[in-house]
This record gives structure tokens, C-alpha cells and sequence, in this order.
């Protein structure tokens, strides 16, 4: 264990502070969450691969990952590669020396010469280091066009795990215990409002939660639909 290694993530990357596993409901990805919890943990196959359409929560998951290894005292880091592209594969270096890395959004750099040999190297350093080693992207890895074939072959190692979208009856349950551990009491015709006038991808309705928190606390009014047409004036 290397806790004692510090790291700063780069002023430009922001983690949601609710993005943990207690907040995220495993429905049809069991698999990946007991795998990703093991690797924060410091146990089992030290590779793992997340993919799904955008929204599905990889984000969230990886974040978890992230904040459940600090939790337990082991040093991680959450990089976001479409953030950090412009800063080039030098981002990685001596992050190996950390128990768990997750890269986030990898389709971003894809394609990118500099940036795919940078991976292969980075994949073989925390391979010889015995570390844990996360990505997530929107395809599984033959889908991305990755073009160093010695990247495509490390990205198929370990497992890989499809992350799928939850049913809109599990995506309500979340969104009113998400609002409930916030103090928002909101009644079944608020939520039936909301998710006929919203999207229902996962991150749009945690943020859609944040502004009526935000709201509703500055206001201290109760979130009501005429309060939500207010707000975001659906």
C-alpha cells in the first residue's frame, strides 16, 4: 500500500461529493460495482474496463472507486481524459507508484498516437507495480478504432464489464432517496412532473436535484410543481 504517496488532482477536475457506491443503485451491474469495490480494496483482477452510453453512471462509479480506496487509507487518483487531453500522456507519469488510477472518458484520446503509446506504457508500469488499474469509455474496446494494436490488446485484458442503463421505475427510486437523504420531501405528483418534463439519464436528474435544493433551500419553499416550473420553467 502506498498511502503515504500524495497526489493533487488537477485544479481543472471536479468530483461530485455524492458520487459513492451507497448512492448508486447496482440494478443489472452487479458484477462491475462488487469488482470495482474489490479493486479499491486493493483485491482481485487488477484491470478492469467500463463501458456504456453516456449517462449510464461510469463517471459516478469510477468516482466511487476513487473515494472508497481514500476511504480505506490507499492512495488513488480520478483523471478525466477529455479534461486532461490537452495536457498529453505526460499527465501519468509516476502515477503508477498509486494503488488505484482511474481513467475516465479514454474515447477522448483515442486516435491520438502520443496518447495511445502513452496508455500502453502507463497500463505496463502499474502492471509491474501490482496496482489497480480502471478505465471507462462509451464503447467497449473494439469500438473505440483504437489504432496501436498493442493498446487494443492490454485494453482486452482483465475484465470488461458493460454498464447498463437502469429501468425508469429504479431511476425514480434513486432520484427520491437521492432527494429524501437531502431533506426534500417530494410527493408522487412532483415526480411524475419531473420525469415527464426532464431527461432521465442519472446525471441530468442529479443535477436537475441540485438546483431545486439549491432553490428550495435560498427560498425555503417546498418543492411543489408550481415551485419546480418556477425554477426551471418547464
Amino acid at each position: 500500500m502506498n498511502s503515504h504517496i500524495p497526489f493533487q488532482i488537477p485544479l481543472s477536475v471536479s468530483l461530485r461529493d455524492d458520487a459513492r457506491f451507497e448512492n448508486y443503485d447496482p440494478q443489472g451491474n452487479e458484477l462491475a460495482c462488487a469488482t470495482l469495490k474489490a479493486a479499491a480494496r486493493g483485491e482481485g483482477e487488477p484491470f478492469l474496463y467500463i463501458w456504456g452510453d453516456e449517462g449510464v453512471g461510469c463517471t459516478h462509479l469510477l468516482q466511487a472507486s476513487y473515494y472508497k480506496a481514500q476511504d480505506l487509507k490507499r492512495s488513488a487518483a480520478y483523471l478525466p481524459l477529455d479534461e486532461l487531453e490537452l495536457m498529453g500522456p505526460e499527465v501519468l507519469a509516476g502515477m503508477e507508484r498509486l494503488d488505484l488510477v482511474c481513467l475516465d472518458n479514454v474515447q477522448a484520446v483515442i486516435g491520438d498516437a502520443k496518447w495511445e503509446e502513452g496508455l500502453f506504457h502507463f497500463f505496463n508500469r502499474m502492471r509491474q507495480e501490482n496496482h489497480h488499474l480502471v478505465m471507462a469509455a462509451v464503447g467497449a474496446p473494439k469500438q473505440l478504432g483504437v489504432k496501436l494494436p498493442d493498446l487494443e490488446s492490454r485494453l482486452n485484458w482483465g475484465i470488461t464489464c458493460q454498464i447498463h442503463s437502469l429501468a425508469d421505475e429504479y431511476r425514480r427510486d434513486v432520484f427520491v432517496k437521492r432527494a429524501a437523504a437531502r431533506g426534500i420531501e417530494l410527493t408522487e405528483d412532483v415526480v411524475k412532473f419531473l420525469f415527464s418534463h426532464s431527461s432521465h439519464e442519472m446525471r441530468d436528474l442529479f443535477d436537475l436535484l441540485d438546483k431545486l435544493d439549491q432553490a428550495s433551500l435560498s427560498a425555503k419553499r417546498k418543492v411543489t410543481i408550481p415551485f419546480v416550473k418556477e425554477v426551471t420553467g418547464m
